[in-house]
């Protein structure tokens, strides 16, 4: 009876893998997926575990909000988040936006970072490319 449960446990485990349901520790793109063709609006979804999303000025330990660094780098650990037309605030803890961006290839990159907006480093990142039409 054991054997079987833990047979069924794992089946079930890798069905959240291939599902893309389950995550490693970290941030994710909901949307859009790496390599996407889009167009504008471009509707960008966030993901996070490991984590709580909670708004800026929170400064609980294991908390934080989304940044989005249009064609830009993850930023190291301690680094304040620029504010700037490249590098999106999410301070009222939103997990999904619309932006405009303008025709050709481009790299987003979701960086988490705690409520004084210093980041999380490079391991609390997700860079992906897209391409708008």
């Amino acid at each position: 009876m054991m054997k079987r449960n833990w047979l069924a446990g794992m089946t079930f485990a890798a069905c959240l893998v291939a599902s893309g349901v389950a995550h490693a520790e970290g941030v994710y793109f909901v949307e859009p997926k790496d390599g996407a063709t889009v167009s504008n609006p471009v509707h960008v979804k966030f993901g996070i575990d490991g984590m709580t999303v909670a708004p800026a000025g929170t400064v609980t330990p294991n908390t934080g909000h989304h940044h989005l660094l249009i064609d830009g780098q993850p930023l190291a650990q301690g680094t304040v988040v620029p504010v700037n037309d490249k590098s999106i605030h999410y301070g009222k803890g939103q997990t999904e936006a619309d932006i405009t961006l303008p025709p050709g290839d481009h790299t987003l990159t979701a960086q988490f970072a705690n409520g004084a907006h210093q980041s999380y480093g490079p391991e609390w990142s997700k860079t992906i490319t897209v391409h708008v039409k």
